[in-house]
């Protein structure tokens, strides 16, 4: 039977080893995943609906901390150079200024911090991969809370009534969907691996 050394995520010990290319490959593909999940957007108010906080958090797991907070800084640049990769097919640093900015600028800690746990064994088993997505989802919803509070001038129940609230639900199925990914991926691996 194979073990993988704790500090593996999925896609290190898939693609192991990682070079220079491959690394930077992989970056740029999540941050077009991250541009992807953009686009499935439904327009509730000035901050829509989207599958980022489920790519977000997929990212930070799958690459680990430095790549999948690499991957959400390539994809916030490339937003800000006037792809249209934000929300709706939205571009330029306007939109990094406007009602999404908090969310968006919190992309690549959220990133960060769940592919922290991750790489510590949390995307191992179903019920801490949870505890992690959900980590870096409520990183992403307080930083958006924020934003539209201190920088925006919305009353903090008004900024939880349009930021936070039509969020929340969706965010527990996105975040179950992606914390069932992570076990299975590793359960696929060592299954290949010992074939």
């Amino acid at each position: 039977m194979t073990s993988y050394a704790k500090t593996d995520t999925l896609i290190g010990a898939a693609l192991s080893p990682m070079d220079m290319t491959r690394t930077v490959s992989i970056v740029i593909a999540f941050s077009l995943f991250n541009a992807i999940a953009a686009q499935l957007a439904i327009p509730i108010g000035p901050v829509p609906i989207t599958m980022q906080t489920f790519a977000v958090t997929l990212t930070g797991a799958l690459l680990g901390p430095r790549l999948g907070a690499a991957a959400l800084i390539a994809y916030l640049i490339e937003g800000a150079a006037g792809l249209p990769f934000f929300a709706e097919g939205r571009a330029g640093i306007g939109t990094l200024l406007g009602p999404t900015g908090g969310y968006l600028v919190s992309f690549p800690a959220a990133a960060y911090i769940t592919g922290a746990f991750s790489e510590h064994g949390w995307d191992r088993r179903f019920f801490t991969a949870v505890a992690a997505m959900a980590i870096g989802s409520i990183v992403i919803l307080f930083a958006g809370w924020s934003w539209l509070v201190v920088g925006l001038g919305a009353t903090p129940p008004a900024a939880f009534k349009a930021g936070v609230a039509p969020f929340l639900i969706g965010d527990v199925v996105k975040i179950v969907l992606a914390a069932a990914v992570l076990p299975t991926g590793w359960a696929l691996l060592k299954r290949k691996a010992s074939s």
